[in-house]
């Protein structure tokens, strides 16, 4: 079931339109983002570069320059030891073009899912310590490695975290106490007493960050010079990629650094990213969000999942085009395998939960010990979706049992797991993923746990469909479509507009679709105006809700004949939708996409 709302959050539009020169309308969903001071407002319409903020406001950022600088001087021996995700992957290229343009002896080093695990591990140090490395640098980890880090420590290394995650603590009589590493430099703008204004960056972000104050530091110039350099522009691309691969949500910077991002990905000179837009039959001119979360960024996570990130990294250091055709399409394949070993997980997850009393949960624990671990948080998310609950899915790994957990907005995820951190071997994460290792006999104890803790209510549950502007369609036009383009980039945070209208008569329609997935309709106002509408949603259910209100006849006679006259009760909707442009074979009109109905 859903529950729609309308938000009513207030605001003087009429005076914010004037001011901004915006309708209303636009005055309305801009506040309903929380955007709500001047400053505030204007960087949301009108943002650039120019507005990014300033990498020194980083707690530890001058403590890490100055670092790096003496050891690039010196000749020392650096390793960056990223992850194998697509921020991970990204927040790696990103140091490493960023020292080697410095000057620096650096390598890279990026754990393997099953042989390593997350983040830094003794072995990882060791590893990097016999091969003569002087300095770790962490990028997407280390904040959590408070124990691998004071082993590098003995050794004599030096270590700089950069990361995003949240910092870990104990709570002692009610109070937090956090553990952060003993490192040479901690940059993560999650730590308590880090003055960054916004704190919901990635860790490429993070890394990106780094590199302008390093190289600004070098050249003895400004760090908005090498931002507009040729390093710093393509860097920011790959900025842009990890904020929306790591579904961070697109709000105050990270709208500047997606939206200037995706522009400057259109006509990327990174081979590598060329070669994986070719290898996907992506139009860079067409890039938006949904294309990186879900066409060219899975390729970089699979092969982090199935075999092993080097590859795509590798992808984007090559100079060789023929080279990075080849890893492309590799990443591709591994994408498509990936593909079918999730659906059949995702399968065998469903089974389990409706075959078994875990229905009744309220967090659901699902443990799969035949699916590839690596798939795990891919599973946990679409249990979620399904199901509408906070998910865990366990599979069997080389020590114990490794899992994934995905979370709905009312259970935050990491602080539910360290109300029972004893259990795990290893954990961490944020509000809505999380992920962790435990031993085999504490799976039972965990789902017990994380049941008996939990205190969400029937209403944490519904899905909440939140309505911008109860709008009549009447009001969409192709101006109103070209005023909402200023709200793009869409995505986590900054959701495409909705709009609800009442009493929308149904008169004709057509399935389409290879698979018949999509419903394109004719439909009229309580005026009689008519619109073209279409909906990319499950025909099958709503087929269902239409035959079950006004019976299999109607339903029929809606894609046979199109007469509303021989309906004896016409079919009439409340449906959510946005106006959008529908271009076809040259041909340009209005149509409406519905996304809610009842």
């Amino acid at each position: 079931m859903s529950k729609w709302m309308v938000a009513a959050k207030r605001a003087d539009f009429d005076a914010i339109a004037a001011k901004y020169q915006i309708s209303p309308v636009l005055a309305r969903i801009i506040r309903n983002r929380d955007v709500v001071k001047d400053e505030e407002i204007a960087m949301f319409l009108n943002g650039t570069r120019a507005d990014l903020y300033a990498p020194e406001l980083l707690k530890d950022m001058d403590k890490a320059v100055d670092i790096l600088l003496h050891k690039i001087a010196e000749g020392r021996q650096i390793r960056i030891i990223g992850d194998y995700d697509i921020d991970g992957i990204c927040s790696t290229y990103i140091l490493y073009r960023g020292l080697t343009a410095c000057g620096a002896h650096v390598d890279t080093a990026i754990p393997h899912r099953i042989r390593d695990g997350y983040g830094l591990n003794e072995h990882l140090i060791q590893e990097a310590y016999d091969a003569g490395t002087d300095t770790v640098l962490t990028c997407d980890n280390g904040i959590a490695a408070y124990d691998q880090i004071a082993f590098a420590n003995t050794l004599g290394m030096t270590v700089i975290v950069t990361d995003h995650h949240e910092v870990p603590y104990d709570e002692i009589d009610g109070e937090r106490r956090y553990n952060v590493p003993q490192a040479g430099a901690v940059i993560d703008p999650k730590q308590e007493d880090c003055g960054y204004p916004f704190s919901g960056i990635c860790g490429a972000v993070v890394a990106y960050k780094l590199v302008l104050a390093l190289v600004a530091a070098k050249e003895k110039t400004g760090w908005r010079d090498v931002m507009e350099s040729e390093l710093g522009l393509e860097l920011l691309e790959f900025a842009a990629f990890a904020t929306i691969g790591d579904v961070m949500e697109l709000r105050d910077e990270n709208r500047i650094i997606v939206k200037s991002g995706l522009e400057l990905m259109a006509h990327t000179r990174n081979i590598g990213m060329k070669a994986l837009m070719q290898a996907t039959e992506t139009k860079p001119e067409n890039i938006k969000p949904y294309t990186i979360g879900f066409v060219l960024g899975p390729c970089l996570n699979a092969t982090g999942r199935l075999d092993t990130a080097v590859n795509a990294l590798e992808l984007f250091q090559t100079t060789d085009t023929g080279r990075a055709a080849m890893l492309a399409g590799d990443l591709k394949a591994m994408n498509d395998s990936r593909k079918e070993l999730t659906l059949k997980g995702v399968d065998e997850a469903v089974a389990q939960i409706e075959n078994s009393a875990l229905m009744q949960d309220k967090v659901l624990v699902v443990y799969l010990p035949e699916v590839h671990e690596s798939l795990a948080g891919i599973i946990a998310g679409r249990i979620r979706e399904k199901y509408g609950k906070p998910t865990f899915v366990l599979t069997k790994a080389e020590e114990g049992v490794k899992g994934s957990g995905r979370s709905i907005e009312a259970f935050h995820m990491y602080d539910e797991l360290t109300k029972c951190k004893e259990l795990f071997t290893k954990y961490g994460g944020h509000k809505l993923a999380a992920g962790l290792s435990l031993p085999e006999e504490h799976v039972d104890e965990l789902r017990r746990r994380l049941n008996g803790n939990c205190h969400l209510v029937d209403e944490d549950f519904e899905e909440k469909v939140l309505i911008d502007v109860p709008m009549p369609m009447a009001y969409a036009s192709f101006a109103f479509v070209a005023e909402l383009a200023r709200l793009e980039p869409f995505g986590n945070g900054n959701p495409k507009p909705q709009f609800a209208q009442k009493n929308v008569r149904f008169l004709s329609g057509r399935v389409l679709g290879a698979n018949h997935n999509v419903g394109k309709y004719t439909v009229a106002d309580e005026d009689g105006r008519r619109y073209e509408l279409i909906y990319f949603g499950d025909m099958e259910a709503f087929h269902a809700y239409v035959a079950a209100r006004y019976g299999a006849d109607a339903l029929d006679r809606l894609y046979r004949t199109g007469a509303p006259g021989a309906q004896s009760e016409p079919i009439v909707l409340s449906i959510v939708y946005y106006p959008d442009v529908n271009e076809y074979r040259g041909n340009v009109s209005l149509q409406m996409v519905m996304k809610h109905y009842q």
